[in-house]
């Protein structure tokens, strides 16, 4: 992973390489997970763990409290299945979150990701409250090599381009669909009966495989508060945290998993269209202790 100025991960190389545990071990260890955006709740809860096994096993070792720490982190990621469920064909997959997340950008690296494993895509621009959302997918779709169902007029019902979209893969076989939605209305309760509608609409034509939220790791809880609508009502099944540039923020990861109690099924980690990966948690908590 990309470093910056600051990382979890040179942070704790520093702590590591002590002679022995002592008081100020904890105290490094505590900062660096509160930096890296962990949150004091689940970092007290970490330590307070780390504490209990280093006294149970009599080790003042700090290679070995490296170690517990990645099989700590290892753990409490892996309680949350991450895999992404898209076995009907058509796969729908819906994809909401407020603007400014990096949404558009991220359904046109989802399409990469899974032209990658050979899937036939088609993205579908129901975000026709912003024409420049229309032609910024429109964009990330030909440099994906996927397909687009575009608004057919200005202002068209995004339920509509949804249904046209569905209507599209099963007249072409195409395997997975991935609809943009709008990320604000003027008013929350619009917006959400909107997704409603786009949902009802979908559902009529095939199951909805996956509802995923897109969530920007810089902005850390302020992200979880700004997403609580489309949590409460939008069904959500799966988040994607992007601009994660490096471990300097990789604990928001853990956080809003726990937080939400839905797990994080992809990480996007840089600004090419590559720059999108699946999550897998032992993967994740060497990158962010090692």
């Amino acid at each position: 992973m990309a470093e910056r100025s600051w990382s979890l991960g040179r942070a704790l190389r520093g702590l590591f390489v002590k002679p022995t545990i002592d008081e100020t071990t904890w105290e490094d260890l505590e900062t660096a997970l509160i930096t890296a955006d962990f949150g004091p709740d689940i970092t007290e809860r970490i330590v307070d763990e780390l504490r209990a096994k280093v006294e149970r096993y009599g080790t003042t070792d700090p290679a070995d409290l490296q170690r517990m720490l990645k099989e700590t982190l290892e753990e409490r990621f892996a309680k949350f299945d991450t895999t992404l469920k898209l076995t009907e064909r058509p796969a729908v997959v819906l994809v909401v979150g407020v603007n400014g997340v990096g949404k558009t950008t991220t359904i046109g690296k989802f399409a990469k990701f899974l032209r990658g494993y050979q899937r036939s895509v088609v993205v579908g621009a129901a975000d026709t409250f912003r024409a420049a959302a229309v032609e910024q997918l429109a964009t990330w779709a030909q440099r994906s090599g996927v397909a687009i169902v575009r608004p057919e007029r200005e202002g068209q019902d995004p339920a509509s381009v949804a249904f046209q979209t569905i209507d599209y893969a099963k007249q072409h076989g195409t395997e997975i669909v991935v609809v943009d939605t709008a990320g604000r209305l003027h008013t929350k309760g619009g917006l959400m009966d909107e997704l409603t509608k786009i949902r009802r609409v979908i559902e009529k034509q095939a199951p909805i495989s996956e509802v995923l939220l897109v969530l920007d790791a810089t902005t850390g809880q302020n992200g979880v508060m700004q997403a609580e609508a489309f949590l409460e009502h939008a069904g959500v099944t799966g988040l994607v945290i992007t601009k994660l540039d490096g471990s300097a923020k990789g604990g928001f990861v853990l956080a809003v998993q726990e937080r939400t109690g839905i797990p994080v099924k992809l990480l996007g980690q840089g600004e090419g269209i590559d720059d999108l990966t699946g999550f897998t948690p032992h993967v994740f908590a060497a990158s962010l202790v090692e």
